[in-house]
C-alpha cells in the first residue's frame, strides 16, 4: 500500500524584523529555515517590520511576506509589531506557528483561542543584558514563564538554554541550533576593495550592545602590539552611549565600517580575517559564530558556555581587555598556528547544517498540526525554588 504524501502545511514566522536577514540570529533563522520550507512545498509567512517603503516587497526566496509597523522605541518595538503580526492571524490562522522572542509570550494566548498550535523559540538569557532596566528585566523573566505555560513546545537553540529551562521550570525544549554556512574557496577580492588582505586584519562583527563586549575588545586591542588592523563592522539602534564609547576606545587602527548589508563582502570579511572576534555572551549560539566556523576564521571568543559549546578545543578565549590584547598579538606572532586553527573550526562547522535545522523544524511544525508537541504534562510556568549549594545553569551565560 502506497502511503500518501504528507500534505503542505501554512507556517507562520512570528516576532522577528523578518527578512532579508541582517546580523540577527531569529531573522537568520526565519531566512534560511523559512526559505527552506517553500521549497519543500509548504505556504510559509514571515511578518516583517521594513522601515523602508521601497523595501517592503511580497515575496522573498518562496516565502510570502506581511510587512507591519512597529512603534519605534525599544521598550515597545518587538511587542507592538507582534500584536499587528497576530491580529493578522486571526483572520485566516496558519497551521502552525513558530513565535520567536519569550518577551511576545503575552500574546500566546491570542493565538491559542484561535487555535493555533505554536512553538515559542525563546532565544538567550534576554533579561541579562545591560540595555533592560530593572522593569525590563522583570518583564523577560516574566515572559519566559509565560511562554512555558502557554506554548505548545519551546525551542532553545543550545545546550546551555534547554538547561536553563529544565532547571527553572522543569519544562522540556526541542533543542535546535543554528546552522553554519559554508564558505570554502572565499576569494579576496571584495576585502582588497577595502585595502585589506587575505590574513591581513583582525575582526569583529556584532551589534553594539554591552553584552557583546564590543568596547572591551577594541579596548584590548588597543593595549596591543597588534600591527595588522582591526575591523569593525556593526551598529545598533537606540546605542547611541555605547556606540560613543566604543568609538573613544579605539585608535588610529581600528576601522569602523558600521553596518555591513553587502552578503559577499562580508563573508569574505569572515574567511580572510586572521583572527575574528566574539564577545557576545548571552544569546545562545549565534549565527556570526557559526558564519565565522564555516568561513574558517581562527576563532577567540568571549569565554562562556554557548560559544565553547559551539568552538570547542579549536577555540581561544577572552575574559578580560588583557586576554584580547594577548590573543591578537599571538596570532600576529604565529599566523600559520591561527589558520591552522580556522581549519579546525571549519571542520565543526559541519555539524551546524540548515537543511538539518530545517528536518527538524519541519517535524515540529507536523506535530504542532496534529497537535503532538506537547507532551502529557504541561508546566505551570512557576519557577522552581532556587537550590541552597549550587547554581543554576543559568551560569552557561556567565564567564567559566
Amino acid at each position: 500500500m502506497t502511503t500518501a504524501p504528507a500534505r503542505p502545511l501554512r507556517i507562520a514566522l512570528i516576532g522577528t524584523r523578518g527578512v532579508p536577514a541582517r546580523y540577527g540570529g531569529f531573522e537568520t533563522c526565519v531566512e534560511e529555515v523559512g526559505s527552506r520550507l517553500a521549497d519543500r512545498g509548504h505556504d510559509v509567512l514571515v511578518y516583517c517590520r521594513t522601515p523602508d517603503p521601497q523595501e517592503r516587497v511580497p515575496a522573498y526566496r518562496g516565502m510570502r511576506l506581511v510587512h507591519l509597523p512597529a512603534l519605534r522605541r525599544r521598550s515597545l518595538e518587538t511587542l507592538s509589531h507582534t500584536t499587528l503580526s497576530v491580529g493578522h492571524q486571526l483572520r485566516r490562522p496558519a497551521d502552525a506557528a513558530v513565535l520567536f522572542n519569550a518577551a511576545n509570550a503575552p500574546l500566546l494566548p491570542v493565538l491559542r483561542a484561535r487555535r493555533v498550535p505554536v512553538a515559542t523559540h525563546v532565544d538567550g538569557l534576554e533579561w541579562r543584558r545591560a540595555k533592560w532596566g530593572g522593569t525590563g528585566r522583570r518583564y523577560y523573566r516574566a515572559a519566559e514563564g509565560l511562554a512555558v505555560r502557554w506554548s505548545d513546545a519551546l525551542i532553545a537553540d543550545a545546550q546551555g538554554i534547554a538547561d536553563y529551562y529544565t532547571a527553572e521550570f522543569d519544562a522540556p525544549t526541542e533543542l535546535i541550533a543554528y546552522g553554519a554556512p559554508v564558505l570554502d574557496g572565499a576569494g579576496a577580492g571584495r576585502v582588497a576593495e577595502l585595502g585589506l588582505q587575505r590574513h591581513g586584519y583582525h575582526l569583529v562583527v556584532a551589534r553594539f550592545e554591552p553584552e557583546n563586549h564590543v568596547e572591551q575588545i577594541v579596548e584590548g586591542y588597543r593595549r596591543s602590539s597588534a600591527t595588522l588592523p582591526l575591523v569593525v563592522v556593526g551598529s545598533a539602534p537606540y546605542a547611541d552611549e555605547y556606540t560613543r564609547r566604543v568609538q573613544a576606545a579605539a585608535d588610529d587602527r581600528v576601522r569602523l565600517l558600521g553596518g555591513v548589508w553587502d552578503a559577499e563582502l562580508l563573508d569574505e570579511l569572515y574567511a580572510n580575517a586572521l583572527t575574528y572576534l566574539h564577545g557576545h555572551s548571552v544569546g545562545g549560539t549565534n549565527p556570526s559564530l557559526l558564519r565565522a566556523i564555516g568561513a574558517s576564521a581562527p576563532t577567540v571568543a568571549f569565554d562562556v558556555g554557548f560559544n565553547r559549546e559551539v568552538l570547542g578545543a579549536a577555540g581561544r578565549w577572552f575574559a578580560t581587555p588583557d586576554d584580547v590584547a594577548r590573543e591578537v598579538a599571538a596570532a600576529e606572532a604565529d599566523p600559520a598556528a591561527a589558520v591552522a586553527r580556522g581549519q579546525a573550526l571549519r571542520r565543526r562547522a559541519d555539524d551546524y547544517d540548515w537543511d538539518d535545522v530545517t528536518d527538524r523544524y519541519e517535524d515540529l511544525c507536523r506535530r504542532l498540526a496534529a497537535g503532538q508537541a506537547r507532551g502529557r504534562r504541561r508546566p505551570s510556568g512557576r519557577r522552581r525554588p532556587a537550590p541552597a549549594d549550587a547554581d543554576r545553569p543559568a551560569t552557561a551565560g556567565t564567564q567559566r
